[in-house]
């Protein structure tokens, strides 16, 4: 089966957003294994420049995915797909890439130069920003969606 993990900076602590987060992570269960992995944030982070929380963070980052994972970086200045368009590109990443697909969002400065660099994508949710908290529901539900769109499912046309 396929495989999708989902890398997370941080802990959810508001109970409506894990719960928002579940539901679409059994949901998108049905079509692919699906990992979501929070990272602990950092102690003491307020005393660490952005430049220092991002390395940080990126050595988190760095330890906790394979080199045979392909990763993909929920970043403001990546690619903007709409649902129907990142259906096929996660088509193609699943059929190319037989190897797991794993979304990595980051702290609230985005992520170290390091980080960057292990990337295969950057991809954008919107222009708009969004809480950390809330952006995990979003992405989860827009792969949930997309494998939707890509089995004919009518959820996409709700």
């Amino acid at each position: 089966m396929q495989s999708i993990k989902f890398l997370f900076v941080g802990k959810t602590d508001q109970k409506e957003v894990q719960t928002l987060l579940s539901e679409y992570q059994k949901r998108l269960s049905r079509f692919v294994q699906v990992e979501v992995e929070e990272l602990p944030a950092l102690k003491q982070a307020k005393g660490f420049t952005p430049a220092e929380q991002k390395r940080r963070e990126g050595e988190i980052i760095l330890k906790r995915i394979n080199d045979s994972d392909e990763i993909v970086l929920l970043d403001e200045r990546g690619s903007e797909l709409t649902s129907a368009e990142f259906a096929t590109w996660i088509d193609q990443k699943l059929i190319r890439v037989p190897r797991k697909l794993v979304f990595v969002v980051g702290g609230a400065y985005g992520f170290s130069e390091e980080v960057y660099q292990t990337a295969s994508q950057r991809l954008s949710l919107s222009k708009m920003t969004f809480n950390h908290q809330m952006v995990r529901p979003f992405l989860v539900e827009q792969v949930y969606r997309a494998f939707t769109i890509l089995r004919g499912h009518p959820y996409h046309n709700q």
